[in-house]
């Protein structure tokens, strides 16, 4: 039996098997980036589907707790708008 891979999403806490949730990047150049894919170079966070779970990550700062570095409102509302974009495909 394959055991299956275990996330915790940094908005609402939930531990939610990895094809569940999305992953956030941080890229070397401090870009942060939805990968859908799941596959790009780069310290990783995991987010719910939910643009509700992005608002919660911004209240708690699990961004910048995740990443180590100060993330921006900006960045947190354009990660909403590209969840939501996912969601609608």
């Amino acid at each position: 039996m394959k055991k299956i891979p275990i996330r915790t999403c940094i908005g609402c806490g939930m531990e939610k098997p990895k094809k569940e949730l999305i992953r956030i990047v941080r890229t070397a150049e401090h870009a942060i980036l939805l990968d859908p894919s799941g596959r790009m170079n780069g310290r990783g966070a995991y987010i719910c589907r939910d643009p509700a779970c992005v608002r919660k990550a911004w209240k708690t700062r699990g961004l910048d707790r995740s990443f180590k570095i100060s993330v921006p409102k900006e960045t947190y509302d354009r990660l909403e708008k590209e969840m939501m974009a996912l969601a609608d495909e």
